[in-house]
């Protein structure tokens, strides 16, 4: 065999290389080494390589432990033939991914001009376990290497179990060897000090003890780097700590188009994985939306996304969705360390790094949905045990370690945390087996359940905004509450908080969710009857909103029959209220007025502003049906006057629609558009979808009546995308001449010419919410095209 004797490693590599059936390349790209290196290995240009350097060439041939120590024992000593011939000692390669990096491209600029930076020393990469830490590291590590002309060391200390083998692992790695009356720190320190060199040193999170070594290695080797990826900061001076986020999410979960989820960092790396596991899958129009809500279930965790993905192979994406707890807890690819097979592993791996207290507090704040404030942790997350001043140090020390995030621009102007559903999920498991869920639960629904009753007031007031605002950033937890007091037989709960948030669920386009749990709490019979009038007053309103007149119309009965025996002349007003819309509905004006009527007086008699502004629209309404527009605009106009007294811009946006209406079918066009934009601004600013979507189509009725056909089409799609977003009617207004609308749209459809119409449409259907009120709030275009 050639060079057999003169190289004896050389030739035994050689061989087993051959047998393996790798060329120079492939063994080059296994063992993280240059093919260059391999190819002066087997020729003798190389005769005594490294310890790490063998051991990492027979981890790439897969060789028995026989084998492997007869490759180690081919090295020639330094008393041997050629054993003394000094070699230059090599930086440890990088390690080389066996898959591109996805959706890091700003963080990757970010990370590498930091290391590019003379001035930054130490840079700790932070965040969650599968996150992408180490795989962001790497990539920033490869294209910052050219600014380091010693190169680059990649060091995973993941294996390490004391913080005292950080140093000595470092200098093995490098090949050093101690002289006598030398410590390792010192041969380190001796090694370094004069090389311009970028030090990776990967999962440090467990070895934070050892963070003063690496503080007193860039303190003594002034052109020393050191790149740190830990679940939390090291808290040495110097120190420049970078969150790794996890990959920003689809636009939206309902019916989003394929492009928007590919166009999102999360939908990508999902698809492209997802492909790698099984070629012929793609992302189609069907598949979109599973896919999406994959990605903000997993909350954009690269791990999570790779882990799901790997399960199309045998599971489409809806089906995947389903069953998303039980793929991730699954094993997945050999290739990855055992703590990152499964989430649990990788969980597990965190969670045992926390004190006692930490993982008290980890536990319990699985009860929140969605996010949290510190007062929420405060009255709820914590138990007796936990006292409410130690809070806030171990919920510091929780985002320390990844697993809270922090959220310091969060709306409202206060701190707001949060965790990744699997994370959350992992530490709801570990509340169950605790003991401590059903105590807790109650803690987090009474905080909820004060909150949203104090909503209610809000909600028909000068505040309306900003409550709104607060209640859709908790709509998780009131949805949990909702959820803990049915399955805890705390019925009462849920009536309450039914009763507290049906206008919300209104106006931000929770019929559904809401309507589903009023059912739930109906189903009971253990309420009582003072508190079911109160939960059919909700059923009836959201039943109204889903267009269900005939559901609408019972639950008033029954509530106007058990709130006239318990006395309660709010829920009897609303029930009256709720039995005059359905009527009226039905263009019944003769059985509206009455409810009406009875329901205004009602509302006046208690001083409901809110109830009077309603009511007093609806018999304008009323009036229109009977065909006296004179009054009917005067009683708009004396609804109007109450709701914007009392700040209660829900009221409002109704009445100017029903205003702009008659405008519009009295030909006053331009003050139609007034109407139609005012409401339409306010209803905006109250995230009110369904009468945005109402006004949209009133300003295409107008633009189409002015001969603007273009901007009629566009306005028209705007509308339908909204209208389809929120799922469900919602309002149902009298329209004097209902025919408008549609001879709008057949108008503008000839005009155009249905090819172009369609298109015209296309581009509205495309638009955003803001998109889509900022172009209706534009400048009409003059000409009529």
């Amino acid at each position: 065999m050639s060079g057999g004797q003169d190289a004896p490693f050389g030739a035994r590599l050689r061989q087993l290389r051959e047998t393996a059936g790798l060329t120079q390349e492939d063994l080059a790209a296994r063992s993280g080494l240059s093919a260059k290196g391999i190819s002066d290995l087997e020729r003798g240009a190389r005769r005594r390589p490294h310890p790490h350097t063998v051991r990492s060439l027979a981890d790439a041939l897969e060789i028995s432990e026989d084998e492997r120590a007869s490759l180690l024992a081919a090295v020639p000593k330094r008393s041997e033939p050629g054993g003394d011939i000094p070699t230059a000692r090599l930086v440890p390669p990088l390690p080389m991914p066996t898959t591109p990096l996805v959706g890091r491209e700003r963080n990757l600029e970010e990370v590498t001009d930091f290391l590019r930076r003379r001035e930054v020393r130490l840079l700790t990469l932070t965040g969650m376990g599968g996150v992408g830490k180490t795989r962001l590291a790497l990539e920033a590590a490869r294209d910052a290497g050219k600014a380091f002309t010693d190169g680059v060391a990649f060091i995973g200390l993941a294996p390490l179990n004391n913080a005292e083998f950080v140093v000595p692992s470092i200098v093995r790695t490098f090949g050093l060897r101690e002289t006598a009356g030398q410590s390792p720190r010192e041969a380190l320190r001796a090694y370094l000090r004069a090389k311009r060199l970028l030090l990776a040193l990967d999962n440090f999170e467990h070895l934070l003890e050892a963070a003063p070594e690496v503080s007193w290695l860039i303190e003594t080797c002034p052109n020393l780097t050191v790149l740190v990826t830990s679940r939390a900061p090291l808290r040495v001076g110097g120190e420049q700590e970078y969150p790794v986020p996890p990959l920003e999410l689809p636009i939206s979960t309902r019916d989003p188009r394929v492009e928007e989820v590919l166009g999102s960092p999360s939908g990508k790396l999902f698809v492209e994985r997802a492909r790698a596991a099984s070629p012929g899958f793609s992302l189609t129009r069907q598949n979109a939306a599973a896919v999406a809500s994959i990605c903000w279930r997993l909350g954009g965790l690269p791990l999570a996304l790779e882990l799901a993905a790997a399960r199309v192979r045998f599971l489409s994406p809806s089906s995947l969705l389903a069953r998303l707890d039980r793929a991730l807890s699954t094993g997945w690819a050999r290739d990855v360390p055992e703590r990152q097979r499964t989430m649990r592993a990788t969980l597990d791996w965190s969670h045992d790094l926390l004190s006692e207290p930490e993982k008290a507090l980890f536990r319990r704040l699985s009860v929140f949905a969605g996010g949290f404030t510190l007062e929420a942790v405060e009255a709820a997350g914590a138990a007796d045990e936990l006292g409410a001043e130690d809070v806030l140090d171990l919920l510091g020390e929780l985002v320390e370690q990844s697993l809270v995030q922090a959220d310091t621009d969060a709306p409202g102007g206060e701190v707001r945390y949060s965790m990744l559903e699997p994370v959350r999920q992992y530490a709801h498991e570990k509340l169950e087996e605790s003991g401590e869920a059903r105590t807790v639960g109650r803690s987090h629904a009474t905080f909820f359940l004060v909150l949203a009753e104090h909503a209610y007031h809000e909600l028909i007031g000068a505040r309306q905004v900003e409550w709104l605002d607060r209640l859709d950033r908790e709509n998780g937890n009131l949805g949990a509450t909702m959820s803990w007091a049915l399955d805890a037989g705390a019925v009462e709960i849920g009536a309450r908080l039914g009763w507290a948030l049906w206008l919300f669920w209104m106006i931000r386009g929770y019929q559904h969710e809401g309507r589903r749990w009023m059912e739930a709490v109906l189903e009971r019979r253990d309420l009582s009857p003072a508190l079911r009038a109160k939960a059919l007053v909700a059923a009836a309103s959201l039943a109204y909103g889903y267009g269900d007149y005939e559901w609408c119309e019972r639950y008033s009965e029954e509530s106007l029959d058990l709130s006239r025996r318990v006395g309660d002349k709010l829920a009897m007003a609303w029930a009256h209220f709720g039995l005059g819309v359905v009527a009226m509905s039905r263009t019944d004006h003769e059985a509206a007025t009455p409810h009406l009527e009875e329901s205004l007086r009602s509302f006046r008699e208690i001083n409901e502003d809110s109830g009077v502004a309603r009511a007093t629209t609806c018999l304008g309404m009323v009036e229109l049906m009977r065909g006296d527009v004179s009054r009917a605009t005067e009683t708009f106009e004396e609804g109007l006057a109450v709701a914007r007294r009392t700040g209660d811009r829900s009221a409002v946006c109704i009445t100017l629609y029903n205003l702009a209406q008659v405008a519009l079918c009295g030909g006053d066009h331009d003050h139609a558009a007034a109407l139609f934009e005012e409401g339409m601004t306010l209803s905006e600013r109250m995230g009110d979808r369904a009468n945005v979507a109402y006004c949209l189509e009133g300003l295409a009725t107008v633009a189409g009546t002015r001969g603007q056909v273009e901007r009629s089409a566009r306005l028209l799609g705007a509308a339908e995308r909204l209208l389809q977003d929120v799922g469900v009617p919602v309002y149902t207004y009298y329209k004097p001449d209902p025919s408008l609308y549609e001879r709008t749209i057949a108008n503008t459809r000839l005009r155009l010419g249905t090819a172009r119409f369609e298109r015209v449409r296309t581009e509205g259907r495309a638009m955003t919410f803001e998109q889509a009120v900022e172009y209706a709030l534009e400048d009409d275009e003059v000409s009529s095209e």
